[in-house]
């Protein structure tokens, strides 16, 4: 009997040892880019990327933990978990996180419900799309997707960031804003005769059915930006839709863009599906605000792929 338990302690020890050094050359990193749409998610080692997958967005103003854990798990992609308790640092850059306590542990909440192991550390989204265009130099970085944000980078920090006030005051620019001003015009008729007919045909709802949608939605902000697809896909077939966007960059650069400092010396970088889908629009805007075009991604994701490669190193 008592060999029999040495011989269990020593096949414990040498599984604890094989799973230890296992997890030394497994040691993964997990980078999340959460809009308020969606999450973009990266895996990465030492020997580079490993998985990427997508999850919907998780704002912590609008979920939360436990809808961030369950969600997470139905869309967490098999072979994932089974390497959960190898990640050993998630980096959750957040829409609506890295601004204060309380939103920050809503997400790390719900994320260490999945991935128990793991050193969760939560950034904003601001700051990844700075890391992501800039790298470690300074300069101006922007996103124009669901929301608006924007800031002057060093290198290491945001040093300065005007407000964007979210949704419900402010967000100009952003996809959010463009679905708010169409959804005007059309509930109050001011947009075209066939625009209105083509935009009817499409959703078939009224102006007091989007009423109804816009104040009685959870995710309003989401419901909102969904609408400028619309005026994307329709773009070459009336001026309307031109106006619109490039108002909303206008009204973007007036607001925020032009409160910055000497805004003029730097390049204009931005992320965002807006800034990619619209970049055309968005470059005239740019520089008839005296500003040349710099990088335009549609997402992070790539440039904080770059950006992380040091921490496996």
């Amino acid at each position: 009997m008592g060999t029999q338990n040495q011989n269990q302690k020593e096949v414990a020890t040498k599984n604890s040892y094989i799973n230890f050094n296992t997890k030394l050359l497994t040691d993964m990193i997990l980078i999340a880019d959460g809009g308020s749409t969606k999450t973009s998610w990266v895996l990465l080692d030492q020997t580079g990327e490993v998985l990427q997958f997508e999850t919907e967005g998780y704002h912590p103003f609008f979920v939360g933990s436990d809808y961030i854990r369950d969600s997470l798990e139905k869309k967490l992609p098999e072979e994932l978990k089974e390497k959960t308790c190898s990640v050993e640092r998630i980096f959750f850059y957040s829409a609506g996180g890295g601004y204060s306590q309380e939103t920050d542990n809503i997400l790390v909440k719900g994320i260490s419900g999945v991935f128990t192991s793991a050193q969760i550390i939560i950034e904003t989204d601001l700051l990844a799309a700075a890391r992501a265009l800039l790298g470690d130099k300074e300069g101006f970085a922007a996103i124009l997707g669901t929301g608006t944000n924007s800031c002057i980078y060093n290198g290491e920090e945001v040093t300065v960031n005007i407000e964007s006030l979210g949704f419900l005051l402010g967000d100009e620019g952003s996809g959010s804003y463009i679905g708010k001003k169409l959804i005007g015009d059309y509930i109050r008729e001011v947009m075209p005769d066939t625009i209105r007919d083509v935009f009817f045909q499409t959703y078939n709802l009224t102006g007091t059915d989007l009423l109804n949608k816009v104040y009685e939605h959870p995710l309003a902000n989401r419901y909102c930006a969904s609408f400028a697809k619309f005026a994307g896909d329709h773009l070459q077939e009336d001026s309307y839709y031109e106006h619109l966007i490039v108002s909303a960059f206008r009204d973007f650069f007036r607001n925020i863009v032009v409160l910055y400092p000497n805004y003029r010396k730097y390049k204009f970088n931005c992320v965002g599906s807006i800034a990619y889908y619209f970049r055309e629009l968005l470059e005239r805007v740019v520089i008839e605000q005296g500003m040349l075009l710099g990088i335009i991604d549609k997402d992070p994701i790539k440039g904080l792929i770059a950006y992380h490669r040091k921490d496996l190193s």
